[in-house]
């Protein structure tokens, strides 16, 4: 096997340039239709109207990124099938996030996540999480358009920086434009586009290796299937537990409080839609990871006695998938450039995305308390907000082409700052005891003890025995030039005695549990700074606030033990928070509203219609969007 120098075609240039204009399109659209966006309610939040099956694609769509189209793979290819464990992971961290986080969120009808944190803590507090939300956004956002040009750049010929501004330019023109409506729907269409490229991959390296039975027998004789993997150390880089309970903690914290993910949560009609959204989610998150994990098998069956990694035709692993598509697509015009559409889909979906939730929490945390605009004027500077941002993003994408192999150690930093987030929104809604100092003093102990492991782990990189990285072959390379592969000499420490200081050990811990080491220490020194400060009082909060944890894990418990397990918060037994409203239906008519808000653990609202007696009444619309009304 010789490398190929396969370029793209005209074909293919036309296809990825139909998916831009197709992003672009939807973006216009949403731009001329209903309001036009013109009130921040429909620019920032679709008017709290959008039904589950959009939603759900949306927040399929968010962080599957380019990065997951590039990395998984070769996560497969390099390392085996326990990454395929994901697939369980998600269940367990979309039931949490539609039970443990979104009621509250939805309950209160916020269009910042972070409005969460003042009203349970102070402004002091919600302003340290904005801030670290800005911090782990930028970051992110540059890095998910610069990797995937890079990797297309070098692989196939597209154009490094012309690929980088097409996907900011076009990301932030229809963010700016559309609002959330155009992000969502071009969510739906991009992850579409990436399904699709998954698929063709599939098909044609398996019709290529004679069908995906010998794909899969040549891994498995490869030892590339293993799922039986239980060591609980926490050295090992991809165990059961790691990625079951530590990529939970990773997840959770972007599924459950990001704010991406929770202005998408409410933009539904109902918190029943928003549910039923994760809930499909499930499925979705498992069809993508089962998709990308064949493609990586694929790989492997193909380059089985030619890794063009270690033969040095690529100088990246992430290049290992891009390069794949232009071996065995290049014969089909316009097919490599599906691909190429898929992984920056995955890109465009992320970035716009990053872009919404952060005009909507800048706007929402920052401009509007300090300079109260209008609401038209509220809306316009919301707009340039996203623009702006775009071209931040596009910025940080530069900064990331100075900073060499970033990749990898960017999604470490997410999950760095992810878990301080999450342990700082667990303080709040789990723990009734903490006060702001808690709140304050466990966020920083949670970035300390995250950048504290990630950056040492770059100094005293793991061992091979904890990487468990496959044998790679390149027999059958004719041309290999393996000089140009650090991979042996950087990656795979020929030493198997273990690090004899503790601090080393500490460091080889694998990346999973950063966002779980993260949460802990957060509850822990807040709780701690909490009681030794002067604890909240239970009784004093609004239960509204307050996750009922030992209704929603309990449930079959009596009422009484439920009850004595509420660690003293006041929920209303009684009435079970039944609130009647009473509302002018659109004939005239006066009839009454029962909103129940908590049953049981979840939060559910139902009506009960009324005729009564005609009388004086003024009328509004209630944070649920029923039209009631109150006695004058």
């Amino acid at each position: 096997m010789t490398k190929h120098t396969n370029e793209f075609s005209a074909w293919d240039y036309v296809v990825f340039s139909l998916m831009l204009c197709v992003s672009a399109g939807i973006g216009v659209y949403h731009a001329l239709c209903g309001g036009r966006q013109s009130t921040s309610n429909e620019y920032l939040m679709a008017d709290r109207q959008m039904s589950a099956f959009p939603v759900g694609l949306s927040l399929l769509a968010s962080f599957m990124s380019a990065i997951t189209v590039l990395g998984t793979p070769a996560e497969i290819y390099n390392y085996g099938t326990m990454f395929w464990w994901f697939g369980l992971t998600y269940l367990f961290v979309c039931l949490g996030a539609a039970h443990l986080f979104l009621p509250i969120f939805y309950k209160l009808q916020l269009t910042s996540a972070y409005e969460y944190l003042e009203k349970r803590f102070n402004r002091a507090v919600r302003l340290c999480g904005t801030f670290t939300f800005f911090a782990q956004m930028l970051l992110y956002l540059g890095i998910v358009i610069y990797a995937p040009a890079l990797a297309l750049n070098q692989v196939t010929g597209f154009t490094l920086w012309g690929a980088v501004w097409a996907c900011g330019i076009v990301c932030t023109f229809y963010c700016t434009v559309g609002g959330l409506k155009a992000v969502i729907w071009t969510d739906v269409f991009q992850v579409s586009v990436m399904i699709a490229g998954f698929i063709a991959v599939i098909i044609k390296g398996s019709i290529d290796m004679g069908g995906f039975s010998n794909v899969w027998d040549i891994a498995n004789k490869g030892g590339r299937i293993e799922f039986v993997d239980f060591r609980v150390d926490p050295r090992v880089r991809h165990s059961f537990w790691s990625i079951c309970i530590g990529g939970f903690f990773t997840w959770i914290a972007i599924y459950g409080v990001n704010q991406s993910q929770v202005q998408r949560y409410l933009s539904c009609k109902t918190m029943k839609d928003a549910q039923i959204a994760l809930y499909f989610n499930i499925l979705g998150l498992f069809i993508i990871v089962s998709l990308a994990s064949m493609c990586g098998l694929v790989m492997y069956a193909i380059y089985e006695d030619c890794d063009p990694y270690t033969a040095g035709y690529v100088s990246q692993t992430d290049q290992l998938m891009p390069y794949l598509v232009m071996d065995i697509l290049a014969a089909f015009p316009g097919i490599p450039g599906l691909f190429v559409a898929a992984m920056f889909s995955g890109a465009l979906s992320t970035v716009s995305s990053g872009l919404n939730s952060l005009a909507a929490v800048l706007g929402e945390d920052v401009i509007k308390p300090v300079f109260k605009p209008t609401e038209e004027r509220y809306t316009k500077i919301s707009k340039v907000v996203v623009c702006s941002f775009g071209l931040v993003c596009i910025g940080m994408a530069y900064v990331a082409s100075q900073l060499g192999d970033v990749l990898q150690a960017a999604l470490s930093i997410f999950g760095m700052i992810g878990g301080p987030l999450l342990g700082l929104f667990m303080l709040g809604m789990f723990f009734p005891w903490t006060n702001s100092i808690g709140a304050v003093c466990g966020l920083f102990s949670g970035l300390g003890f995250s950048f504290w492991v990630g950056i040492g782990a770059q100094f005293y990189p793991p061992e091979a025995q904890w990487l468990n990285k496959k044998d790679l072959s390149t027999e059958l390379c004719n041309d290999s030039f393996t000089t140009l592969s650090p991979f042996a000499t950087t990656m795979m420490p020929t030493t198997e005695e273990p690090y004899s200081n503790l601090a080393e050990t500490w460091y080889a811990m694998s990346y999973l549990w950063y966002s779980g080491v993260a949460v802990l220490s957060t509850v822990f020194f807040g709780l701690l700074a909490s009681f030794i400060s002067g604890a909240r009082d239970p009784s004093e909060l609004d239960p509204e606030l307050i996750t009922p944890l030992s209704d929603i894990l309990f449930c079959c418990f009596p009422s009484r033990c439920r009850k004595a397990l509420r660690c003293g918060v006041l929920y209303d037994d009684t009435t079970e928070n039944a609130t009647s409203l009473d509302y002018v239906d659109t004939n005239g008519s006066k009839k009454t509203m029962e909103s129940q808000h908590y049953q049981n653990g979840t939060y559910e609202t139902a009506m009960v219609v009324k005729s009564f007696p005609d009388s004086n009444q003024a009328q509004k619309t209630d944070n649920n969007g029923f039209d009631n009304v109150g006695f004058d």
